[in-house]
């Protein structure tokens, strides 16, 4: 992978030096899993910082034999900086939902990195408060609608991970039981509205290819209340 290439791919390493590029893709090291695999187990966190290089993650709380699914990952998009950096145990994994491509990068690595790159540092601290602003919405928005709690997740996912196609932008097609613990509504709510989404048009799910297109992203975005 060029430097230039990695760079367009992760918007964290956007404003980082092409030395810092350079170094990180000699010290990466790859990754493939296939679907429903972990991808990283609880007692793993802090050990690396993780970059998605293609497919699709979910990130999950376990308690015993339970897990509730906590947040959905895509192309382009990292995890585990939060673990490397204060160093907290985590019950938490990652499991991949398609099959997936990642780079690595050792903590000892990652926090040189940053120490070397102000420009890094800086633009990693702006994704991390991007973050916590995403889960302050989330937080307002749980007195709302089910559907329009649905709808500002596929928004998000679309507006970071979709890709452009004919019929919208694509989508993986998330399990529904992972979109309604996102969500936080049940199963049968979140099954109702994206069967009512597909009937309006708004959405088309390809369950031979895995794929759900957000055919009307402008409808979505206004049921989302993102106008």
């Amino acid at each position: 992978m060029h430097t230039e290439v990695f760079s367009e791919l992760f918007p964290l390493l956007s404003t980082a030096n092409p030395q810092t590029l350079e170094w990180l893709l000699n010290v990466a090291i790859e990754h493939e899993y296939p679907a429903e695999r972990a991808v990283l187990m609880e007692d793993a966190w802090g050990n690396a910082v993780y970059f998605v290089v293609s497919g699709w993650v979910k990130v999950r709380r376990t308690s015993g034999d339970n897990s509730v699914a906590l947040a959905i990952l895509g192309r382009g998009d990292f995890f585990g900086e939060m673990a490397v950096l204060d160093e907290s145990p985590r019950s938490t994994d990652v499991i991949a939902l398609s099959p997936v491509k990642l780079l690595s990068v050792s903590r000892e690595r990652f926090i040189q990195i940053l120490f070397k790159d102000p420009h890094l540092h800086h633009r990693m601290l702006q994704l991390m408060v991007r973050r916590v602003r995403q889960i302050n919405l989330r937080l307002q928005m749980r007195s709302s609608p089910p559907a329009v709690k649905l709808a500002q997740t596929l928004v998000s996912l679309g507006e970071n991970y979709g890709q452009k196609s004919e019929k919208g932008r694509e989508i993986f097609n998330i399990p529904v039981k992972d979109l309604a613990e996102v969500t936080e509504i049940s199963v049968e709510e979140t099954s109702k509205i994206m069967d009512k989404l597909d009937e309006k048009g708004w959405i088309e799910i390809d369950d031979i290819n895995n794929i759900i297109y957000l055919v009307n992203f402008k409808q979505l975005i206004n049921l989302a209340g993102k106008v």
